[in-house]
Order: C-alpha cells, then structure tokens, then sequence
C-alpha cells in the first residue's frame, strides 16, 4: 500500500511538473516579413514561437505600423527585420527600438546590389539563395545568443538548411536552363528580382523601381514604363509577370500595351498564405521558378 502510494506521488509530481513546462510560454521571435519569419522556424524548431508581422500579401515597402504591433513586439526576446529599407521609412527597426528589444537585420553580411542613382542598396536580396544563407547564418547567430544553452542544436539545424539552400541553387539552375541566355528578360511589376536576374543571367525590366512607396529610387515614372514598354518589343519578351505583393493593374496595362501575355503571378515581398504552395521560402522560390520557365521558354 505505501508503495502504491510512493508511486502515485511520484506520477502526481512528474505529471505537474509536465503540465507546468507545458503552460510555460516560449521565447517569442517577431520578425519582419514572412520569408524572414520561416528563415528563423527552420533555426529554431519548437524552442522558440515565430511571429510575422506582415501576413501573407502585405507589402513591406508601405506597410503602416498598428498598436497591436507594438504589443507583439513589447514581448519579443529579440527581433529580425530584413534591412535596407526594405521596411519602408524602417518601421521595423523603430518597433523594436522603441520597446527596447534587439534587433538583428538579416542582410548584414551580405553584398548588396546598388540602386541606380545609388540611392540606396537594393533591400530584396532574399532571392539568391546565397543571400538566403547569410540571413540564416545572422538568425543562428542572433538567437545562440540569446540562447547560448540550446547553441549547438540551432547550429545544427541552420547547417541542414544552408544544405538544402545549395541543392536548391543546383536546381534553379537546372530549371531555367531550357531558357535561351537572350531570351531571359524578366518583366515584373517592381524592381525586386534584380539579385535572382544576377545570379541566373536574367535581364530585369520593370516600370517600378526598388520600392513600391515614395523613396528615392522607387515608384513608377513615365520614363521607366516607356524603357520596360520598349525592352519587351526590342527582345521580343513572350509573357510578363505580376507580383502577388502588388496590384496588378500596371503591369496588365503595360502587357496590352506591348501585345504580350501575363506569364503567371510571381513571389515578391512576400510568401503566400498557409496552405499555399508559397507559404515556406523554397515553396515560394520553387513556384516562381517553375513559372517563369514555363513563361518564358
């Protein structure tokens, strides 16, 4: 009978102890875009809850901060924006400033492609799967600080990631190769594929430049929509994209005015929601991939 009751008291306490460590709520990472958010869950597993403040669609580039933005971020152990100004007026920086929290932007590191004018660096560096390995390798780094006691483990999860960004790289090139080097113009609605055109010889056209908004370098001018008008005609472009983060109404215009096809809906400033074949950073660079091929082939 004691030992009954020595046994019960010792599945009581260790079924306590579950519960709290189950009610226990864990770190929280905010960051600023999708693509920055699921660069960090491959990082961190399940020791950490990732939250994104733009949803599926949002654009960075003119996003408007909202209360509950600050609250979310009031109880971030650290925080993640993508940098160069990707994050309009960088809204993300100031939420985390503001609340006192560190912040870690993910292109640090990395070589960044120039605006014309040199108004700035050109923020999308996301798209080269090279430069998706340096935002990874900042996030590991970020939060084994935060976190020196589960260090190796986010180590060893960001090694397999980096990996699979290789073989990802090995496979865009083999996609695109049914593609003629004179045939890779790349019409999309705003200057955000400049660093997949350099590492995959494209030719980038857009009537938009590096930003949606109002900031130097950014936004549609007569003079830009006139060069991607005759950019398509000179290369005899076969299809032109639009961009899931931006209307589509320029670029629908400007494929009538060039009497060229929409080649499909493009990946940009954001991932595409949950259950989509866009919702994780290679669903989304797998999908527009495939769709460009078939584009423009």
């Amino acid at each position: 009978m004691r030992g009954l009751s020595a046994s019960a008291a010792i599945l009581l306490a260790l079924t306590s102890y579950s519960l709290v460590l189950a009610d226990e709520p864990k770190p929280l990472v905010v960051c600023s875009t999708t693509q920055v958010a699921d660069f960090a869950r491959q990082v961190v597993g399940d020791r950490m809850e990732v939250r994104s403040i733009l949803a599926a669609g949002q654009d960075p580039h003119v996003y408007e901060i909202k209360p509950n933005d600050a609250a979310l971020v009031s109880r971030a152990l650290l925080c993640f924006d993508n940098g160069w100004h990707l994050e309009g007026a960088d809204w993300m920086r100031k939420l985390a400033e503001n609340a006192k929290k560190p912040i870690t932007s993910c292109v640090t590191g990395a070589t960044p492609l120039e605006i014309p004018g040199g108004a700035a660096h050109d923020p999308h560096a996301w798209f080269s799967p090279a430069n998706a390995a340096v935002y990874v390798r900042n996030i590991r780094d970020a939060v084994s600080e935060q976190d020196p006691k589960h260090r190796d483990e986010y180590h060893a999860r960001a090694q397999l990631y980096l990996d699979q960004l290789r073989t990802l790289d090995g496979w865009i090139r083999r996609q695109l190769n049914v593609i003629p080097v004179e045939k890779r113009i790349l019409v999309t609605s705003h200057d955000a594929f400049n660093y997949f055109c350099r590492d995959y010889q494209f030719k980038a056209a857009t009537p938009v430049g590096w930003s949606t908004g109002s900031e130097v370098g950014g936004g549609v001018t007569p003079e830009r929509r006139s060069e991607t008008v005759n950019s398509i005609r000179q290369f005899g472009v076969r299809s032109i994209f639009v961009e899931t983060s931006v209307s589509p109404q320029l670029i629908r215009q400007i494929a009538d005015e060039a009497g060229v096809s929409i080649g499909g809906e493009l990946y940009s400033d954001s991932m595409g929601p949950a259950g989509s074949a866009g919702e994780t950073y290679f669903g989304m660079m797998r999908e527009n991939v495939l769709t460009i091929a078939s584009g423009l082939r």
